[in-house]
């Protein structure tokens, strides 16, 4: 049985390290990430972790595992800003504010999906033009759901969370461990 992750990102493989877990094939796939009109932050979160995990070619006993982050303002979804102009509105709109982080991870093994999500509240402060510049001029929001990072630089402005830690920064690990095991994924055995 292999683990195949479905995600390019860096940070959900240092998390999976974080469960003594070191996936077997890293295969992102290839899907169309628009919201669909009218839908909704958690809906399409938890459609597109779905979708990645349909989409990735795997054996017949091979566990993928996939998740998909939307940063939600709101009924808003701030998704992978497109440039720095976007990553500042996205930044201003989120300062002295209340938004929520969802992470939607799906297992596959075979045709049968399990998924879960975490839902975390989040505040971040209100960014000053020396800090919201300094962020970024440091490109750290590229590719970053709500244009920011909780485990880095952006760390500095969150002086509140309500949830889930991991689950802001990417792969919530409770739900993911338990997910891997209702799949029969050997998630808490000790390598001998």
């Amino acid at each position: 049985m292999r683990l195949i992750l479905g995600s390019a990102s860096p940070r959900r493989r240092d998390l999976l390290t974080q469960l003594g877990l070191t996936p077997d094939a890293v295969t992102p796939p290839d899907i169309d990430e628009t919201p669909q009109k009218g839908e909704l932050p958690r809906p399409y979160c938890t459609r597109l972790a779905r979708e990645k995990a349909m989409a990735v070619a795997a054996g017949a006993d091979d566990v993928i595992l996939c998740a998909d982050t939307t940063v939600a303002l709101g009924r808003r979804i701030l998704g992978k800003p497109r440039d720095a102009g976007e990553a500042a509105a996205f930044l201003v709109a989120l300062g002295g504010r209340r938004h929520q982080v969802i992470t939607a991870v799906a297992v596959r093994r075979g045709e049968r999906v399990w998924q879960r999500d975490s839902v975390s509240a989040v505040r971040m402060k209100r960014l000053s033009d020396i800090e919201l510049n300094g962020y970024l001029a440091s490109g750290e929001w590229d590719g970053k759901a709500g244009a920011y990072a909780i485990q880095g630089r952006a760390g500095a402005f969150i002086p509140w969370i309500s949830g889930s830690f991991t689950g802001i920064v990417g792969l919530p690990l409770a739900e993911t461990a338990s997910l891997l095991a209702a799949a029969g994924y050997p998630v808490h055995e000790v390598a001998a």
